[in-house]
């Protein structure tokens, strides 16, 4: 049989000095066995059974102290009562607040007007068409003008500036006019925000744009129309 290389000579078949050397040899490699358990009291426990009976007792031990602990816990501690009651800045800074849109798109044959919550979802959308006018007509500064003030009565009867409104969008904190194109609608749209129909309105407009579109390189243009 091949010996292990760590498997010392028997210490019958040596004479007394190197069987003195041998032992101490022995002696000094064997290692000394501890059994660590979870307890405080016994971290030398040379019985295996009772080590890991104590090491289960005390894991138990942990996990319903743990249990207990967060059971007494009241919840109004994990959430305070000051939180809970605080408004949603949304609503109370006016930085965070959504405005309404009233988009004017003036064209030389037609006006349309759209209005449109915080988050662009259209509430109203009409045209000179939608209320009557017919071909030429549409385009016309009149018919522009009626337009106007159809949207702003449908504002009114709806009640979309009361606090109290609870239809889409929500009633209008603050809006934002956006202007396209430059067709008679334009002005008169204008002259109707500034005369006595969108006089509850006016107060709330917050911004006034231009969103009339540029060229800029692209493709060719097509040619343009002229008359006569």
């Amino acid at each position: 049989m091949k010996r292990s290389i760590f498997q010392l000579p028997s210490l019958g078949s040596v004479c007394l000095p190197c069987r003195q050397r041998l032992a101490k040899v022995q002696a000094f490699r064997t290692p000394q066995k501890r059994l660590l358990t979870t307890t405080f009291h016994d971290l030398a426990d040379t019985n295996p059974t009772s080590s890991n009976t104590s090491a289960a007792q005390s894991l138990a031990d942990l996990s319903r102290a743990a249990a207990s602990t967060v059971s007494n816990v009241p919840s109004q501690n994990i959430i305070p009562e000051a939180i809970l009651r605080r408004p949603s800045p949304s609503l109370t800074n006016p930085l965070m607040i959504r405005p309404h849109h009233l988009h004017i798109y003036a064209t030389r044959h037609n006006c349309h007007i759209t209005l449109t919550a915080g988050n662009r979802d259209p509430i109203i959308s009409v045209s000179s068409g939608n209320i009557g006018f017919k071909k030429a007509q549409r385009g016309s500064y009149d018919a522009a003008y009626q337009l106007g003030a159809y949207v702003m009565g449908m504002i009114k009867n709806q009640a979309m500036l009361d606090e109290n409104y609870q239809g889409k969008g929500g009633h209008i904190r603050q809006l934002e006019i956006v202007l396209r194109d430059n067709g008679p609608g334009r002005e008169a749209v204008t002259k109707i925000l500034l005369g006595s129909e969108g006089r509850a309105l006016r107060s709330r407009v917050v911004r006034v744009m231009d969103g009339t579109r540029l060229k800029f390189g692209g493709t060719r243009s097509k040619k343009p129309r002229r008359l006569g």
